[in-house]
């Protein structure tokens, strides 16, 4: 660790969550202690810190007091994880209806967020301080098992309005003392694309942050322009928010001569699990109880798909309790090489966004164009299909509150960001389908984006 790395990491880091009200350097030094205990000792730690959370809520959250009353669910019996079985699902309609009776009596500053999520349903939900820690602190870790620590020099490759849109003074200051970059994965374009490689190559990062699709275009970029990539010091490329494919993962790898380390997790979900050394996905279990049920709600076999199903213990001032993230995966039995006592995710599956290819030729993250859409009023449910260069379609389930102008709106937007040639076709429909899989695609394009600006229209 370099004498600046520590500085960071020892100093400015730990002062600035101080300032903010966090506790994420406590709850970081307990996680790195915590994560080596035995499966035993972690599940009675899980269940009490499961039983104080309910406890909690069914005192202070609205929801959750007449919930618990109506089913005279007792929280103070909680024995087991299992006890969590007696409570409903939570999905995003039930938030959505619900979003003033979830906030804790007397809760603290709670910041407000907006997603569209994997389903393509905006949701709007708020978060507490301590929620925010305990997924800081989840990431350092995370970090941490690769050799790379706060204030080492760290490119991120990212689309959320909240990261690109909140570059005042304060927050470049900060990233700037913790070495802390960041690229817009909205346009792939070729000058983008040249731009993003002398940018990394400059930077030197110790690590890259960002989507699986982002920076494998990337890295097929420079292999394409012959550009050596493999001797830049980078440790280790993060991914996540999208599925990341083998191909993917090779490529990453082969040109930043790096391990790629996957992670999975949402804004709404947390921090929810993040691959070691050994190649295992661990779950964040100190604060995280992860579920996997069939169609019908029953818990699955060792070893067989589910839905993933979650509950944020860190989250009793807004609280998530099996919410259902839309996800399929698997979770294992196995314990892994690395000696970790974290229960590890075997597989998950479904989640991808797609790019889409504008009439000029530039790629761009398929979230350009969903923000437009995911924030109007009156979208309950949408789904944006790029049927060819020359045309892209726009189902919508609509509440009464969309209107005339919220389809000029997208109309003006999606030629802005696809050129002003290309038909956009916006239809109301009264049911979105999911795929055959069961998982929903928000963003589906039929155009492959080619690297070296050619495109072609598949099935």
């Amino acid at each position: 660790m370099s004498f600046y790395t520590a500085m960071c990491s020892q100093l400015l880091f730990p002062l600035h969550e101080r300032l903010k009200g966090h506790d994420s350097v406590a709850w970081r030094a307990r996680l790195e202690e915590s994560q080596w205990w035995s499966a035993a000792q972690l599940a009675d730690y899980r269940v009490e810190r499961l039983r104080d959370f309910l406890v909690d809520i069914g005192q202070h959250v609205p929801y959750y007091r007449d919930l618990f009353s109506r089913l005279g669910f007792v929280a103070e019996s909680v024995n087991s994880l299992d006890a969590l079985l007696a409570l409903p699902l939570l999905d995003k309609p039930d938030i959505r209806a619900n979003v003033e009776r979830l906030k804790a009596d007397g809760h603290g500053p709670l910041m407000r967020y907006n997603t569209g999520g994997s389903s393509g349903e905006p949701l709007i939900f708020y978060m507490g301080k301590a929620r925010k820690s305990h997924d800081v602190a989840a990431k350092w870790r995370a970090t941490r098992w690769w050799d790379v620590d706060i204030g080492d020099r760290e490119l991120v490759v990212w689309g959320s309005p909240v990261e690109l849109g909140a570059q005042d003074r304060i927050r470049r200051l900060r990233d700037g003392l913790l070495r802390s970059h960041l690229l817009p994965a909205f346009e792939m374009s070729l000058a983008n694309l040249d731009r993003f490689v002398d940018t990394i190559r400059a930077t030197r990062p110790a690590i890259l942050f960002g989507y699986p699709s982002s920076l494998s275009l990337i890295a097929l970029h420079a292999r394409q322009k012959n550009i050596e990539m493999s001797r830049l010091g980078i440790k280790v490329a993060f991914v996540t928010s999208e599925k990341l494919y083998d191909e993917q993962r090779a490529v990453i790898s082969e040109v930043f001569g790096c391990p790629v380390a996957n992670g999975y997790g949402a804004r709404d979900a947390g921090f929810i699990a993040h691959e070691c050394p050994s190649g295992s996905l661990h779950i964040s279990a100190e604060d995280l109880v992860v579920e996997t049920l069939r169609p019908d709600g029953t818990p699955t076999s060792v070893g067989e798909a589910g839905e993933i199903v979650v509950t944020h213990l860190a989250t009793a001032e807004f609280p998530f309790v099996r919410y259902r993230t839309g996800d399929v995966g698997v979770l294992a039995s196995k314990s892994c090489a690395c000696g970790r006592g974290l229960p590890v995710l075997e597989e998950i599956s479904g989640r991808s966004t797609d790019f889409v290819v504008a009439h000029d030729g530039t790629v761009m993250h398929g979230l350009a164009l969903i923000y437009t859409v995911r924030d109007l009023p009156g979208v309950e449910r949408f789904k944006i299909e790029q049927l060819s260069i020359d045309q892209t379609v726009v189902q919508l389930v609509t509440g009464p509150a969309f209107d005339r102008q919220a389809e000029e709106r997208i109309v003006r937007d999606f030629k802005a960001r696809l050129g002003q040639a290309v038909d956009i076709r916006v239809i109301q429909v009264a049911d979105i389908a999911n795929e055959s899989s069961g998982k929903f695609r928000y963003v589906v394009s039929h155009v492959k984006p080619y690297v070296g600006g050619r495109t072609e229209t598949h099935a």
